[in-house]
């Protein structure tokens, strides 16, 4: 849980950073993205790990510790684009994750990693000043419902198969 705490908190801080310094950046295709939106979307996904190691309230916490970790590193616009766009996002993510996550993990962090990445996307660009275009939001949401999650999804699932499993055996069977 420590990791994947630390791993959620260096994601978006990371993302503000890199969204400060660098910008808007090509994403390819003709969308372009803030450069932080890797780490955005990445973090999405991060959060549920956290939220299935800890539970909610940890990761509610660490979604406003790493609002408050922004303001150390980013630009003040930046910092709280991402405050109020993480938040939002965070806990719509939470709310679609969570009854979805017992009907399957997969699919419980790709649709809430959509939900999630269409709210933090459109906040952002909105509160920032950033263009909000078809080729902006496009990007956006191209890498971090797409690229991104999917990306963590296949890690897990490799992860799955690769890690061994303890077999459980039912008493009385």
């Amino acid at each position: 849980m420590l990791l994947a705490g630390l791993a959620y908190l260096a994601t978006v801080t990371l993302a503000n950073w890199t969204t400060s310094v660098y910008g808007l950046v090509p994403a390819g295709f003709g969308l372009v993205v803030t450069a932080g939106t890797y780490g955005a979307g990445l973090a999405l996904a991060v959060r549920d790990a956290v939220q299935d190691a800890a539970g909610m309230r940890v990761a509610v916490a660490l979604v406003a510790l790493g609002c408050g970790l922004s303001t150390l590193f980013a630009d003040a616009r930046i910092a709280l684009a991402s405050g109020v766009a993480f938040l939002l996002a965070e806990l719509l993510d939470m709310a679609v994750y969570t009854p979805m996550r017992r009907r399957g993990h997969r699919r419980a962090v790709a649709v809430s990693g959509a939900v999630g990445a269409v709210a933090d996307s459109v906040v952002f660009l909105l509160v920032t000043g950033f263009p909000f275009t078809a080729p902006s939001l496009g990007g956006q949401l191209l890498v971090k419902a797409v690229w991104v999650t999917g990306a963590y999804l296949v890690v897990m699932e490799v992860a799955r198969r690769a890690l061994p499993r303890e077999r459980v055996i039912s008493e009385g069977a």
